[in-house]
Protein backbone atom coordinates (compact mmCIF):
# COMPACT_ATOMS: atom_id res chain seq x y z
CA UNK A 1 0.00 0.00 0.00
CA UNK A 2 1.45 3.41 -1.01
CA UNK A 3 2.28 5.92 1.77
CA UNK A 4 0.07 8.98 1.19
CA UNK A 5 2.64 11.22 2.94
CA UNK A 6 1.89 14.04 5.40
CA UNK A 7 -1.47 15.74 5.31
CA UNK A 8 -1.95 18.79 3.05
CA UNK A 9 -1.96 21.28 5.92
CA UNK A 10 1.40 19.99 7.20
CA UNK A 11 3.01 20.47 3.81
CA UNK A 12 1.74 24.06 3.69
CA UNK A 13 3.14 24.78 7.13
CA UNK A 14 6.51 23.31 6.19
CA UNK A 15 6.65 25.36 2.97
CA UNK A 16 5.84 28.56 4.87
CA UNK A 17 8.51 27.85 7.47
CA UNK A 18 11.07 27.14 4.74
CA UNK A 19 10.17 30.33 2.82
CA UNK A 20 10.33 32.35 6.04
CA UNK A 21 13.80 30.99 6.78
CA UNK A 22 15.02 31.84 3.26
CA UNK A 23 13.58 35.35 3.52
CA UNK A 24 15.27 35.85 6.88
CA UNK A 25 18.62 34.76 5.43
CA UNK A 26 18.25 37.23 2.56
CA UNK A 27 17.39 40.05 4.96
CA UNK A 28 20.43 39.22 7.07
CA UNK A 29 22.70 39.30 4.02
CA UNK A 30 21.26 42.65 2.92
CA UNK A 31 21.82 44.21 6.35
CA UNK A 32 25.32 42.76 6.47
CA UNK A 33 26.16 44.27 3.07
CA UNK A 34 24.70 47.64 4.13
CA UNK A 35 26.72 47.76 7.34
CA UNK A 36 29.89 46.84 5.44
CA UNK A 37 29.25 49.67 2.96
CA UNK A 38 28.65 52.16 5.79
CA UNK A 39 31.83 51.12 7.59
CA UNK A 40 33.81 51.35 4.35
CA UNK A 41 32.40 54.84 3.63
CA UNK A 42 33.21 56.01 7.14
CA UNK A 43 36.75 54.65 6.92
CA UNK A 44 37.25 56.34 3.56
CA UNK A 45 36.04 59.70 4.90
CA UNK A 46 38.34 59.43 7.90
CA UNK A 47 41.33 58.69 5.66
CA UNK A 48 40.35 61.48 3.24
CA UNK A 49 40.08 63.96 6.12
CA UNK A 50 43.46 62.87 7.49
CA UNK A 51 45.05 63.35 4.07
CA UNK A 52 43.37 66.72 3.59
CA UNK A 53 41.17 65.70 0.67
CA UNK A 54 37.99 66.99 2.29
CA UNK A 55 37.07 69.49 4.93
CA UNK A 56 34.36 71.90 6.07
CA UNK A 57 33.48 74.71 3.65
CA UNK A 58 34.79 78.17 4.37
CA UNK A 59 32.72 81.36 4.58
CA UNK A 60 32.73 81.71 0.78
CA UNK A 61 31.37 78.21 0.25
CA UNK A 62 34.63 76.67 -0.94
CA UNK A 63 35.82 73.45 0.69
CA UNK A 64 39.09 73.59 2.54
CA UNK A 65 40.92 70.94 0.57
CA UNK A 66 44.10 70.82 2.61
CA UNK A 67 45.41 70.48 6.10
CA UNK A 68 48.51 72.52 6.88
CA UNK A 69 50.47 75.26 5.20
CA UNK A 70 51.17 74.59 1.54
CA UNK A 71 52.09 76.02 -1.87
CA UNK A 72 49.14 76.02 -4.27
CA UNK A 73 49.81 75.17 -7.93
CA UNK A 74 47.67 75.86 -11.00
CA UNK A 75 48.93 74.41 -14.29
CA UNK A 76 48.74 76.18 -17.66
CA UNK A 77 49.38 73.21 -19.92
CA UNK A 78 49.09 73.18 -23.72
CA UNK A 79 47.24 75.49 -26.08
CA UNK A 80 45.24 78.27 -24.42
CA UNK A 81 41.70 78.20 -25.78
CA UNK A 82 38.14 77.94 -24.55
CA UNK A 83 37.89 74.30 -25.68
CA UNK A 84 41.18 72.97 -24.30
CA UNK A 85 42.52 72.14 -20.84
CA UNK A 86 44.07 75.61 -20.56
CA UNK A 87 40.79 77.49 -20.91
CA UNK A 88 40.23 80.71 -18.99
CA UNK A 89 37.20 79.22 -17.23
CA UNK A 90 39.14 76.28 -15.78
CA UNK A 91 42.27 78.29 -14.94
CA UNK A 92 40.28 81.03 -13.20
CA UNK A 93 38.33 78.46 -11.20
CA UNK A 94 41.57 76.82 -10.07
CA UNK A 95 43.14 80.16 -9.14
CA UNK A 96 40.15 81.18 -7.05
CA UNK A 97 40.17 77.89 -5.17
CA UNK A 98 43.89 78.27 -4.51
CA UNK A 99 43.54 81.79 -3.11
CA UNK A 100 40.46 80.98 -1.03
CA UNK A 101 42.11 78.03 0.73
CA UNK A 102 43.02 79.27 4.19
CA UNK A 103 46.25 77.25 4.23
CA UNK A 104 47.73 78.66 1.01
CA UNK A 105 51.08 80.34 1.67
CA UNK A 106 51.67 81.24 -1.97
CA UNK A 107 50.44 80.39 -5.46
CA UNK A 108 52.51 79.08 -8.37
CA UNK A 109 51.17 79.34 -11.91
CA UNK A 110 53.14 76.58 -13.61
CA UNK A 111 53.34 77.23 -17.36
CA UNK A 112 54.18 74.93 -20.23
CA UNK A 113 52.33 76.46 -23.18
CA UNK A 114 53.00 77.64 -26.77
CA UNK A 115 50.24 80.24 -26.47
CA UNK A 116 46.82 80.51 -28.03
CA UNK A 117 43.84 82.82 -27.77
CA UNK A 118 44.65 86.40 -26.70
CA UNK A 119 41.14 86.68 -25.29
CA UNK A 120 41.49 83.62 -23.04
CA UNK A 121 44.99 84.66 -21.96
CA UNK A 122 43.70 88.17 -21.27
CA UNK A 123 40.93 86.86 -19.04
CA UNK A 124 43.44 84.91 -16.94
CA UNK A 125 45.88 87.84 -16.77
CA UNK A 126 43.16 90.16 -15.48
CA UNK A 127 41.93 87.60 -12.94
CA UNK A 128 45.44 87.09 -11.57
CA UNK A 129 45.82 90.85 -11.13
CA UNK A 130 42.44 91.03 -9.40
CA UNK A 131 43.25 88.17 -7.03
CA UNK A 132 46.64 89.65 -6.17
CA UNK A 133 44.95 92.93 -5.24
CA UNK A 134 42.25 91.15 -3.23
CA UNK A 135 44.74 88.91 -1.38
CA UNK A 136 47.85 91.10 -0.98
CA UNK A 137 49.38 88.78 1.63
CA UNK A 138 49.42 85.79 -0.74
CA UNK A 139 52.21 86.06 -3.35
CA UNK A 140 51.76 84.60 -6.84
CA UNK A 141 54.77 83.59 -8.94
CA UNK A 142 54.93 82.06 -12.40
CA UNK A 143 57.20 79.08 -12.96
CA UNK A 144 58.14 78.23 -16.55
CA UNK A 145 58.90 74.65 -17.47
CA UNK A 146 59.78 73.90 -21.11
CA UNK A 147 57.83 76.62 -22.90
CA UNK A 148 56.26 79.96 -22.06
CA UNK A 149 55.55 81.60 -25.39
CA UNK A 150 52.99 84.04 -26.67
CA UNK A 151 49.72 83.65 -24.72
CA UNK A 152 51.58 81.69 -22.06
CA UNK A 153 53.82 84.69 -21.46
CA UNK A 154 50.75 86.95 -21.60
CA UNK A 155 49.57 85.12 -18.46
CA UNK A 156 53.01 84.98 -16.82
CA UNK A 157 53.54 88.76 -16.78
CA UNK A 158 50.63 89.13 -14.32
CA UNK A 159 52.69 87.34 -11.65
CA UNK A 160 54.83 88.99 -8.97
CA UNK A 161 57.89 87.19 -10.33
CA UNK A 162 58.70 84.78 -13.15
CA UNK A 163 61.02 81.82 -12.52
CA UNK A 164 62.52 79.84 -15.39
CA UNK A 165 64.93 77.02 -16.14
CA UNK A 166 68.06 78.09 -17.98
CA UNK A 167 66.92 76.08 -21.02
CA UNK A 168 63.26 77.19 -20.97
CA UNK A 169 61.92 78.94 -24.08
CA UNK A 170 60.43 82.35 -23.29
CA UNK A 171 58.97 85.16 -25.38
CA UNK A 172 57.31 85.16 -28.82
CA UNK A 173 55.57 88.45 -28.10
CA UNK A 174 53.62 88.84 -31.32
CA UNK A 175 50.35 88.08 -33.07
CA UNK A 176 49.65 85.80 -36.02
CA UNK A 177 46.68 84.81 -38.15
CA UNK A 178 47.03 82.27 -40.94
CA UNK A 179 45.02 80.52 -43.61
CA UNK A 180 45.17 79.05 -47.10
CA UNK A 181 44.25 80.07 -50.63
CA UNK A 182 42.62 77.55 -52.98
CA UNK A 183 42.07 79.78 -56.03
CA UNK A 184 44.36 77.86 -58.39
CA UNK A 185 43.25 74.52 -57.01
CA UNK A 186 39.55 74.90 -57.79
CA UNK A 187 40.38 76.22 -61.27
CA UNK A 188 42.41 73.11 -62.03
CA UNK A 189 39.59 70.91 -60.74
CA UNK A 190 37.05 72.76 -62.85
CA UNK A 191 35.14 73.93 -59.79
CA UNK A 192 33.20 77.17 -59.48
CA UNK A 193 32.84 79.09 -56.20
CA UNK A 194 29.38 80.58 -55.59
CA UNK A 195 28.97 82.97 -52.65
CA UNK A 196 26.06 85.35 -52.06
CA UNK A 197 26.40 88.17 -49.54
CA UNK A 198 24.46 91.23 -48.41
CA UNK A 199 27.62 93.10 -47.42
CA UNK A 200 30.69 94.01 -49.47
CA UNK A 201 33.07 92.46 -46.92
CA UNK A 202 30.98 89.50 -45.77
CA UNK A 203 33.26 87.17 -47.76
CA UNK A 204 36.35 88.73 -46.18
CA UNK A 205 39.48 86.62 -46.91
CA UNK A 206 37.49 83.93 -48.72
CA UNK A 207 40.14 81.27 -49.47
CA UNK A 208 38.59 80.50 -52.85
CA UNK A 209 38.92 84.08 -54.11
CA UNK A 210 42.07 86.12 -54.86
CA UNK A 211 43.29 88.17 -51.90
CA UNK A 212 42.35 91.86 -52.06
CA UNK A 213 44.86 94.58 -51.03
CA UNK A 214 42.29 96.35 -48.83
CA UNK A 215 41.50 93.09 -47.02
CA UNK A 216 45.17 92.49 -46.31
CA UNK A 217 45.56 96.06 -45.05
CA UNK A 218 42.57 95.72 -42.73
CA UNK A 219 43.90 92.45 -41.35
CA UNK A 220 47.31 93.99 -40.70
CA UNK A 221 45.68 96.85 -38.77
CA UNK A 222 43.75 94.37 -36.66
CA UNK A 223 46.88 92.34 -35.88
CA UNK A 224 48.81 95.51 -35.07
CA UNK A 225 46.13 96.61 -32.61
CA UNK A 226 46.15 93.27 -30.77
CA UNK A 227 49.97 93.31 -30.78
CA UNK A 228 50.00 96.75 -29.16
CA UNK A 229 47.64 95.45 -26.48
CA UNK A 230 50.02 92.55 -25.84
CA UNK A 231 53.03 94.87 -25.59
CA UNK A 232 51.20 97.11 -23.12
CA UNK A 233 50.34 94.12 -20.92
CA UNK A 234 54.01 93.06 -20.90
CA UNK A 235 55.24 96.56 -20.08
CA UNK A 236 52.65 96.99 -17.32
CA UNK A 237 53.48 93.60 -15.84
CA UNK A 238 57.27 93.80 -15.98
CA UNK A 239 57.72 97.54 -15.51
CA UNK A 240 61.27 98.80 -15.05
CA UNK A 241 62.63 95.26 -15.04
CA UNK A 242 62.38 95.16 -18.85
CA UNK A 243 65.52 95.94 -20.81
CA UNK A 244 63.84 96.63 -24.11
CA UNK A 245 65.55 95.92 -27.40
CA UNK A 246 64.27 96.31 -31.00
CA UNK A 247 63.73 92.54 -31.18
CA UNK A 248 61.89 92.14 -27.87
CA UNK A 249 58.41 92.58 -29.32
CA UNK A 250 59.14 91.14 -32.75
CA UNK A 251 57.94 87.60 -32.04
CA UNK A 252 61.39 86.20 -31.26
CA UNK A 253 61.96 83.96 -28.24
CA UNK A 254 64.94 83.28 -25.98
CA UNK A 255 66.29 80.78 -23.48
CA UNK A 256 65.36 81.18 -19.85
CA UNK A 257 68.88 82.32 -19.04
CA UNK A 258 68.75 85.05 -21.70
CA UNK A 259 65.22 86.05 -20.70
CA UNK A 260 66.52 86.93 -17.23
CA UNK A 261 69.14 89.24 -18.80
CA UNK A 262 66.40 90.93 -20.84
CA UNK A 263 64.13 91.35 -17.84
CA UNK A 264 61.48 89.05 -19.26
CA UNK A 265 62.01 86.76 -16.25
CA UNK A 266 63.44 87.23 -12.76
CA UNK A 267 65.42 84.17 -11.70
CA UNK A 268 66.13 80.49 -12.14
CA UNK A 269 63.90 78.17 -10.16
CA UNK A 270 61.45 75.28 -10.26
CA UNK A 271 58.11 74.85 -8.54
CA UNK A 272 59.75 72.95 -5.70
CA UNK A 273 62.39 75.66 -5.32
CA UNK A 274 59.78 78.42 -5.06
CA UNK A 275 57.71 76.38 -2.59
CA UNK A 276 60.69 75.57 -0.38
CA UNK A 277 62.90 78.66 -0.62
CA UNK A 278 60.49 81.50 -1.45
CA UNK A 279 57.17 80.59 0.17
CA UNK A 280 58.67 78.44 2.96
CA UNK A 281 55.86 75.96 2.31
CA UNK A 282 57.44 72.81 0.91
CA UNK A 283 54.15 70.92 0.68
CA UNK A 284 52.69 71.37 -2.84
CA UNK A 285 48.96 71.03 -3.53
CA UNK A 286 47.66 71.13 -7.11
CA UNK A 287 44.46 73.12 -7.59
CA UNK A 288 44.25 72.66 -11.35
CA UNK A 289 40.68 71.87 -12.38
CA UNK A 290 40.69 68.53 -14.18
CA UNK A 291 38.15 67.57 -16.82
CA UNK A 292 36.02 64.72 -15.54
CA UNK A 293 34.84 61.75 -17.54
CA UNK A 294 31.31 63.09 -18.01
CA UNK A 295 32.54 66.44 -19.36
CA UNK A 296 34.77 64.68 -21.86
CA UNK A 297 31.96 62.36 -22.90
CA UNK A 298 29.48 65.20 -23.37
CA UNK A 299 31.95 67.04 -25.57
CA UNK A 300 32.37 64.00 -27.75
CA UNK A 301 28.61 63.42 -27.99
CA UNK A 302 28.09 67.09 -28.75
CA UNK A 303 30.39 67.00 -31.76
CA UNK A 304 28.52 67.29 -35.03
CA UNK A 305 28.47 63.94 -36.78
CA UNK A 306 29.05 63.67 -40.50
CA UNK A 307 30.82 66.99 -41.18
CA UNK A 308 32.84 66.51 -44.35
CA UNK A 309 36.55 67.14 -44.76
CA UNK A 310 35.98 69.81 -47.39
CA UNK A 311 33.65 71.77 -45.15
CA UNK A 312 36.06 71.58 -42.21
CA UNK A 313 39.00 72.66 -44.36
CA UNK A 314 37.01 75.56 -45.78
CA UNK A 315 36.00 76.84 -42.37
CA UNK A 316 39.52 76.49 -41.02
CA UNK A 317 40.90 78.47 -43.94
CA UNK A 318 38.21 81.14 -44.04
CA UNK A 319 38.02 81.65 -40.31
CA UNK A 320 41.53 80.90 -39.16
CA UNK A 321 41.83 81.54 -35.46
CA UNK A 322 43.65 84.63 -34.29
CA UNK A 323 46.46 83.63 -31.96
CA UNK A 324 49.01 85.49 -29.92
CA UNK A 325 52.40 84.18 -31.00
Amino acid sequence: MTDPGPPQWERMVLERVALKAIEEQRRTRHWSALFKLLWFSLAFLMIAAALGWVGPPDKEGVSRTTLGKHTAVVDVEGVISNSDEASAERLIKGLNRAFKDSNTAGVVVRINSPGGSPVQAGYVNEEIRRLRAKHPTIPLHAVVEDLCASGGYYIAVAADKIYVDKASIVGSIGVISGGFGFVGTIEKLGMERRVYTSGDNKDFLDPFKPEKPDEREHMQKLLKEVHEQFVKVVRDGRGKRLKETPEMFSGLFWTGEKSIELGLADALGSTEYVAREVFNAEKVVNFTVEENYFDALSKRLGTTVGETFVRAATRAAARSALEVR
